[in-house]
């Protein structure tokens, strides 16, 4: 079928979306870009999300269908949902020339859901810029966003944690002292927020905060201070850690479960075999899953406990 046919057809809010033909749509030449751009307009707010939200599904599912210049397009598509998806749609790639259209809907778009978005996407520049594979200017504009966005205190709660997560990885003073403010903050969700980004810092300085909110009242408190003792993968934090395998919240019991297999060592592998024969097989399938990842990053002859 001719991109114009294809089109005809996905106009139509009557014709069921058909992957065959969504699939049509991936890697388009600058001609039918054009056209398809020109159609998507007229496209109902309706249509357009369906259709959007179907091509990141099948992006997911097929790695070799490319729908980013379509994504792109739709960054500046007038309804929220659209500009939120197609965010979502290009969360793979690292082109450099996606961070100013990212940080403009960070701080222009109308859409809290947007801001969001596009913060959340915004992490995986912050995390390129402090690998070094960013100019530097680029990771100036990224830090210099993030951070404004962060001590914004008009800005929506929700993007500005979001915010706060991105930023973590960027090993400057100004993102230690945020995180610091957000986990001294009354606003639960900040705090939560704080304790992930503790984590993406990968600076084991927060680890006697990441230990202590490990026996947090609020399980959501424990379930990321239990990520983030993973992301900074310190041997101390096992013997604390092999205590909350029993934990009352199923999600802390798998996030930890997943964390020992994580840091490794002798006491989580013995931690991690007394769970095989949990009632409960989501955890006894996780222990399994903790002890294999144990033994890839061992080697062949690691020892068994």
């Amino acid at each position: 079928m001719s991109i114009e046919e294809i089109i005809t057809d996905l106009a139509n809010s009557k014709n069921p979306l058909l992957n065959s033909q969504l699939a049509e749509l991936s890697n388009l030449d600058s001609h039918d870009l054009e056209v398809f751009a020109q159609a998507w307009v007229t496209f109902t707010a309706k249509r357009r999300r369906q259709i959007i939200y179907r091509l990141v599904e099948l992006t997911s599912d097929n790695v070799e269908l490319n729908f980013d210049m379509i994504f792109k397009q739709c960054l500046k598509d007038r309804d929220a949902d659209v500009r939120s998806e197609a965010i979502e749609g290009l969360w793979e790639s690292e082109e450099a020339a996606l961070i100013e259209p990212m940080i403009n809907l960070l701080e222009q778009d109308t859409s809290e859901k947007v801001q969001s978005a596009a913060a959340v996407a915004l992490g995986k520049f912050a995390m390129l810029a402090e690998y070094k594979k960013l100019r530097p200017h680029h990771t100036s504009r990224i830090s210099e966003a993030l951070l404004g966005v962060i001590n914004d205190k008009n800005r929506p709660i929700e993007v500005r944690r979001r915010t706060l997560e991105s930023a973590a990885p960027l090993n400057l003073p100004q993102v230690h002292e945020a995180i610091m403010d957000a986990y001294q903050s009354h606003n639960t969700k900040f705090r939560v927020s704080s304790i992930y980004a503790m984590g993406k810092t990968c600076d084991p300085s927060w680890l006697p905060v990441l230990l202590n909110e490990l026996n947090n009242d609020n399980p959501e408190m424990r379930y990321e201070a239990v990520g983030a003792c993973g992301e900074l993968e310190e041997m101390e934090a096992v013997p604390h850690l092999v205590e909350l395998v029993n934990d009352p919240d199923v999600d802390v019991r798998l996030a930890t479960i997943q964390t020992l297999g994580k840091i490794g060592g002798t006491e989580a592998k013995q931690c991690l075999n007394q769970c095989l024969n949990n009632h409960n097989q989501a955890v006894s399938q996780a222990a399994e899953q903790a002890l294999l990842e144990i033994e890839a990053v061992a080697g062949p002859f690691s020892f068994k406990v």
